[in-house]
């Protein structure tokens, strides 16, 4: 199980390495990470083996506090605003910052007026008055001390448990100063009894109370700059809750009724009106609008939402009125699972941070042990004790290792939050790290190359028919089905604005589909609704083929009359995206499930060169860890519940926005627009960040390498260089400020690729279709299927659809009749049967209805069936080996092909010579036994 707290009390790295070794000597704990910028930990443990209480206990015992986190999005996580917490500690950062700023400046002025010449009042001038001086400087320096107490509570604590961090640095430095400060001021009362002024005049140049209170004052206003600079670097999260209203608007017994949010309930009715936020996820039940969602997609274009579509809690209503239905509420919405990934991944180290963490865990001992050497041997190269004091505490001041603790979490926070503003979330700091690594870029096709939703590309009319006619009267038909064929083929028509007839004796077979309308019997399918084509026809369809579209033939009255094609259309960024990708060196691939020819058509559109077409999931998860195996760091890309095992085995997985949840929750990082060019902006956005990380620790580094020798007096000897305590303390706070708004440049990080206005708004788009009219087309089609009987039949007497309605039902009552398509208009009926009718039995079948038979012709008769008997065959890939080279004979149709009986099934015209079958079997490998 995992848990997210709050921790308080932490100063620098060395005190979130201390709570971090803490708990994970908790039995059961699993993994813990504790973020110094955000005051939080994450803890993955065994429930049976220890629990909440322990762990807390834990930090307690470690000298810090422990809370457990509400979950984000949910109405207790907004009451405790972590904006609100975060203003109030800066509330009183910055009172104790005035306070001592205040005295320690009036203490500046006693202890280093003289020095400038400023005058001081007579009582304290002089040698005499030197006494009365260095006690006004100790009452001074009482109320910065006070005010700042804490670091003497926290550091003495830490350094009694053996774990040392800043604040026992600063304590040690800044007690050490009021001790001797205590001392010096005993020292020149005793001489002033004993009328003793040189002890008097010097340790009247010798107080340390201003240094002391200077040492807190500086490490106070460092403090201070640096939480100003920390929210700037948490505010993504905060301003994501936000935008979810505290109010919400539901019908309750036909009444409007204004309730808090947290109260809204699954089921619940709410409504929205112009320029409403949506409070929770749900489904429009009445109502439409145009609905702004950039809050969650990063687009500004408003989406239309009607009956029936799903809205996500944050978006506003820009117009209209919508009742909705509410399906997901609290830490559930959409908006709450996004807050929650930004949150996770900011609560997660990269491995750099780790490095860091190591380091700080051992810095602080280090430091301490650094100073009391200097002292010593400062000392014992015939120094004054004061000199070394003054040695060992600036080296103590200069070297709390606040800088390299903010290095790492700081840009991680800022990276993260600017990534999920630009619809890019990382799941993990480490996913950060590794994206920038990737060398190897894996992509699903459909739903990612692709859009993963069919659309109508292509109309292509023969004849007299207009290509708006002939779209006309398909998707006429085809608004009766549900499927996503018949969608595709309704949404082209309705983008160009056709208005759909009424169709009756609608029928859905197998690769087919049929109905009436118009007075016309229409037929749209795939090969098997035609017995023969023309060359021009083959031409045309090939060429849609080759342009990885399924082309779909269209019958009118038992004549051809056009094409249509369908296509998942590919997203209008992902060439772009794929030519960036290259240029940075990565090796792309494509990978899909689908037929070669297709994957090679799109592979060729967007300029993809290594392909694997008709791969299984366990083949996608197999090629990652090909490519593993030649040393390649890899990105796999993709959107559906067959992409989950690849997404977990690549060294970073990522998902589609648009894709299924299983996805999502496989990848380390979510796309939120469902965009191919946002894998681009998050590889992008990640080298940002880490680059970044690597200039704070270079620095945080480099300053504490340097900073500690001045201060140790290492070149004291040869230039006279030596760091004062206050100079040192103000070089420090300064240190971490830095660190700090470096990071903060990332907020400036803008997307590598930005929408180019005609990129892919939304995975609904739907594309005008092209139309094109060809008036040498004419096919006559033999409307039957593979080995099917298809009758003409005259029909007298029908007046009105119930008339339609009997004849059909009595023909579709005859033993052997597939269907029967009646047409009113026409007089006549088309009836399709897997067996031979007599004129007889169909004229009395009509007859017993009262309807005349005026005329009975056979539209075609069936092919005959042959059985091959196959020797070789051993899997999935023979059967469609075997498949594709019966389908290139003329005038053949496959019927089936089976892998256990090792026999295929095919049609082939009367008198067609069998032995041709043969050839194309055994150029594959395999062997015909025998053909019957």
């Amino acid at each position: 199980m995992k848990k997210n707290f709050d921790v308080t009390g932490m100063t620098c790295s060395a005190c979130s390495n201390r709570v971090e070794k803490a708990v994970s000597h908790v039995p059961g704990v699993e993994d813990v990470n504790v973020n110094l910028l955000k005051n939080s930990m994450t803890v993955d443990y065994d429930e049976t083996k220890t629990g909440l209480e322990q762990i807390i206990q834990a930090v307690t015992d470690a000298g810090y506090g422990a809370s457990e986190k509400q979950a984000a999005g949910s109405p207790a996580a907004k009451s405790v605003d972590p904006t609100l917490a975060a203003k109030k500690e800066a509330a009183q950062m910055k009172t104790r910052l005035y306070v001592s700023l205040f005295f320690a400046a009036i203490l500046m002025m006693l202890a280093m007026g003289p020095m400038v010449g400023m005058p001081l009042p007579e009582v304290m001038s002089g040698t005499k008055g030197a006494p009365i001086n260095a006690l006004t400087q100790f009452l001074l320096a009482l109320p910065v001390v006070f005010v700042n107490f804490k670091y003497f509570t926290v550091g003495f604590k830490t350094l009694w448990q053996r774990s040392p961090n800043m604040d026992s640095l600063v304590a040690i430095g800044s007690s050490a100063s009021m001790l001797f400060g205590l001392f010096a001021l005993y020292m020149m009362l005793y001489a002033l009894g004993q009328g003793d002024e040189a002890t008097l005049h010097h340790y009247a140049h010798n107080l340390y109370f201003d240094s002391a209170a200077m040492i807190l004052a500086l490490i106070t206003l460092g403090k201070y700059f640096e939480s100003r600079a920390k929210h700037k670097t948490t505010d993504a999260i905060s301003q994501l809750m936000s935008l979810v209203p505290d109010k919400a608007v539901v019908l309750k017994d036909g009444k409007e009724t204004e309730v808090p949010v947290s109260s809204v309930q699954v089921r619940d009715i709410v409504v929205l009106k112009t320029g409403s936020r949506v409070p929770v996820d749900g489904i429009v039940v009445k109502g439409s609008g145009a609905l702004d969602e950039s809050s969650l997609t990063g687009e500004s274009i408003p989406v239309d939402k009607k009956e029936g579509e799903e809205l996500s809690a944050s978006t506003l209503l820009t117009q209209g009125y919508i009742e909705m239905r509410a399906t997901k509420v609290g830490g559930d919405t959409a908006l709450a699972q996004i807050i929650k990934l930004v949150d996770e991944a900011t609560s997660t180290k990269a491995p750099v941070a780790r490095l860091a963490d190591k380091v700080s865990g051992i810095f602080v001992p280090t430091v301490i042990s650094i100073a009391i050497i200097a002292a010593i041997v400062w000392m014992l190269c015939g120094y004054s004790w004061e000199f070394a004091l003054e040695i060992a505490v600036s080296v103590l001041v200069i070297s709390c290792p606040c800088a390299l603790g903010l290095a790492t979490p700081t840009a991680i926070m800022v990276g993260t939050g600017r990534g999920a503003r630009n619809g890019i979330l990382f799941r993990s700091a480490e996913a950060i790290e590794s994206l920038e690594k990737v060398d190897a870029v894996v992509l699903d096709k459909t739903g990612t190359v692709t859009s993963g939703k069919p659309s109508l590309t292509d109309v292509i009319a023969f004849g007299n028919v207009k290509p708006e006619e002939l779209l006309t009267l398909v998707a006429s038909v085809e608004q009766k089905s549900e499927h996503p064929l018949a969608t595709a083929i309704v949404e082209g028509a309705k983008a160009l604005n056709l208005s759909l007839k009424e169709a009756s004796d609608f029928v859905q077979q197998l690769g087919n589909i049929s109905g009436t309308c118009d007075g016309k019997s229409v037929r749209i399918g795939n090969k098997s609704v035609i017995s023969s084509e023309d060359a021009k026809t083959k031409e045309l369809a090939d060429g849609l083929a080759d342009e990885g579209k399924t082309p779909l033939y269209v019958i009118a009255d038992g004549k051809m009359v056009g094409l249509l094609a369908i296509a998942d259309p590919i997203r209008p960024d992902s060439k772009q995206a794929i030519e960036a990708m290259q240029a940075k060196g990565k090796e792309v691939w494509m990978l899909t499930g689908d037929n070669e020819k297709t994957a090679r058509a799109v592979a060729a559109r967007v300029g993809i060169k290594n392909v694997r077409a008709e791969v299984k999931p366990a083949d996608k998860e197999a090629v990652v860890r090909e490519l593993q195996a030649r040393g390649k760091k890899v990105l796999m890309v993709g959107d559906g519940i067959n992409d989950a095992p690849s997404l977990v085995r690549a060294d970073v997985g990522a998902a589609i926005g648009a894709g299924t949840d299983v996805a999502i929750e496989a990848a380390d990082v979510v796309l939120m627009k469902s965009r191919l060019s946002d894998v681009v902006n998050a590889s992008a956005l990640s080298h940002s960040t880490m680059l970044n990380i690597r200039e704070n620790l270079f620095w945080a580094f480099i300053y504490n390498i340097i900073g500690i020798p001045v201060a140790a007096g290492v070149f004291y000897t040869a230039f006279g260089w030596i760091l004062n305590p206050m100079i040192a303390a103000a070089a420090m706070s300064m240190s971490s400020v830095s660190v700090v708004t470096s990071a903060l440049r990332l907020r400036g990080w803008k997307p590598v690729l930005r929408d180019s206005g005609n990129s892919d708004k939304s995975s609904d788009q739907v594309l005008l279709p092209s139309l094109r009219q060809l008036a040498d087309v004419a096919v006559e089609a033999e409307q039957k299927d593979a080995t099917g009987f298809v009758y003409k039949v005259g029909v007298e007497d029908m007046m009105c659809e119930h008339c339609v309605k009997a004849v059909k039902g009595a023909l579709e009552k005859i033993p052997g009749v597939v269907s029967a398509d009646v047409s009113l208009e026409q007089k006549s009926a088309v009836v399709r049967a897997d067996r031979a009718l007599s004129q007889e039995e169909v004229t009395d079948a009509i007859k017993a209805e009262d309807y005349e038979v005026t005329s009975f012709e056979a539209v075609s008769t069936p092919k005959e069936a042959v059985a091959i008997k196959i020797d070789g065959m051993m899997c999935e890939h023979c059967v469609k080996a075997v498949t594709k080279a019966l389908s290139g004979i003329d005038g053949v149709t496959v019927l089936s092909v089976s892998l256990e009986d090792g026999l295929a099934k095919v049609a082939v015209p009367e008198g067609f010579d069998t032995e041709k079958l043969k050839a194309p079997i055994e150029d594959e490998g395999y062997q015909v036994v025998n053909i019957e």
